[in-house]
């Protein structure tokens, strides 16, 4: 086999294969013989077909075959002698294929960029630290009860944060928005569960009044046939109640599972937001760190097929929902993945250089804490033993967790070396951020 390699681009590489006819010729007759054996052709029994006649039914068929066999296998076989490190699977162009000469193809591939990792200990890192005070547990406990509030009505003009009764009609030209009148309905003003503009012009309204008006549906609606269309809506009050926060008594500390002591159930919600808290530095922190990483390594040249890898990886949680509201799964556009690409740049970097830091540092997958994540995953379920058995007995899902603990050893270790800075941050400033994406 004779092998040639060209670098046609800092990662990009031309493979030049040449495998003698000879010994597609012996493999192709192998097939064939072993073929003969088992064939049935009417008109001879088994094991008697004779070999041209096996030849004649199957030979071309058997010689692709063996082309595609060998394909393969020569080309593992040349990027090991001339020790490449192929990124994708390569695409090949074969030059001849035809009988009675040498089979000659072309593979066009990039392979796996060489990672030099900055010396850790010249990175500056933020190590962020807060504190949940009092006030940020007076913050919760009235959202508490919020969530379990009651409506008392009233007569009176309807204020924000009051729940309205109404009955509503809504058409956008000849278009029908609501199939007829609608009634009986709550809405809660400041909610923002209709357009824009909708709650707003309900403000101020008494029971028993009815209001029209026109509004625009935004430009990026959902629905396309109603995106950036007047319409017309006739709303008639039927009831205004305002919001009554639940009471601080043993009903509403029972559902939340503690004493009937309010100081105690403030350490409750204390304890929780302590644990939301240093889930959320940890993450900011960690945020930051990789942040660092990437910008000193920017300088690594990336295989783009690993790069569209991951956009397609970025992007079929996408998909999956769009299949599951059985919409027509679309062609991504262009300008989507233009979007997307950076971060999927940014997360092929980060694979280099994390692996990288755990092969300098052979670093191995801590089982105690695997087992602690795997736990911690479990808690929130009815029989968490048995959750934990599922994920020991699933070599998939367990290694997800394996990645993301053998990703935090990185962090840990890669803090202990850094020069890291502290810097404090208000609770709230913290945590909102990742309320609103839950």
């Amino acid at each position: 086999m004779q092998v040639s390699v060209e670098a046609v681009s800092e990662l990009g590489r031309k493979l030049t294969v040449q495998v003698p006819e000879n010994q597609i010729r012996e493999q192709v007759a192998k097939r064939l013989k072993s073929l003969s054996r088992q064939a049935k052709i009417d008109g001879f029994r088994p094991g008697k077909v004779p070999e041209s006649v096996i030849r004649q039914r199957y030979g071309a068929s058997v010689r692709f075959e063996v082309l595609e066999d060998v394909i393969q296998s020569s080309f593992r076989e040349a990027v090991l002698r001339e020790k490449l490190k192929p990124a994708a699977a390569p695409e090949i162009e074969p030059e001849n294929l035809q009988e009675d000469s040498d089979l000659r193809y072309i593979a066009s591939f990039e392979v796996m960029p060489e990672v030099a990792v900055t010396a850790l200990e010249s990175l500056t890192l933020p190590h962020y630290v807060s504190e949940v005070t009092e006030s940020d547990v007076d913050v919760m406990v009235l959202k508490l009860r919020e969530q379990r509030k009651t409506w008392n009505e009233v007569e009176r003009q309807a204020q924000n944060g009051d729940q309205l009764l109404i009955s509503m009609e809504g058409r956008a030209g000849e278009q029908d928005l609501t199939g007829g009148k609608v009634e009986n309905m709550p809405l809660e003003l400041g909610s923002g569960r209709f357009i824009p503009g909708f709650e707003d012009h309900l403000l101020g309204a008494s029971a028993g009044e009815t209001r029209s008006f026109d509004l625009a549906f935004p430009e990026d609606y959902g629905k396309a046939d109603l995106a950036g269309k007047n319409a017309s809506f006739t709303v008639e009050v039927i009831k205004v109640s305002a919001p009554v926060l639940a009471e601080l008594d043993a009903d509403f500390f029972t559902a939340f599972g503690a004493e009937n002591d309010i100081n105690v159930f403030r350490c409750m919600v204390k304890d929780n937001l302590e644990r939301e808290m240093h889930r959320a530095l940890r993450k900011k922190t960690k945020d930051a760190m990789m942040s660092a990483l990437s910008e000193s390594h920017s300088h690594i040249p990336l295989p783009q097929a690993l790069v569209e890898q991951e956009i397609e990886a970025m992007l079929t949680p996408n998909d999956n929902a769009s299949q599951r509201n059985n919409k027509r799964k679309e062609a991504v556009s262009p300008e989507l993945k233009e979007q997307v690409e950076p971060f999927a740049r940014k997360r092929v970097l980060l694979g280099f250089v994390i692996n990288q830091v755990v092969e300098n540092e052979k670093l191995k997958v801590d089982a105690g804490r695997v087992r602690t994540s795997v736990e911690d995953a479990a808690s929130s379920y009815e029989s968490p033993e048995q959750v934990v058995n599922w994920y020991y007995n699933n070599p998939d899902q367990l290694r997800h967790i394996e990645e993301m603990v053998l990703e935090d050893q990185v962090v840990d270790l890669i803090l202990s070396k850094a020069t890291v800075k502290e810097e404090s941050v208000d609770f709230q400033t913290l945590v909102e951020p990742a309320r609103q994406m839950a």
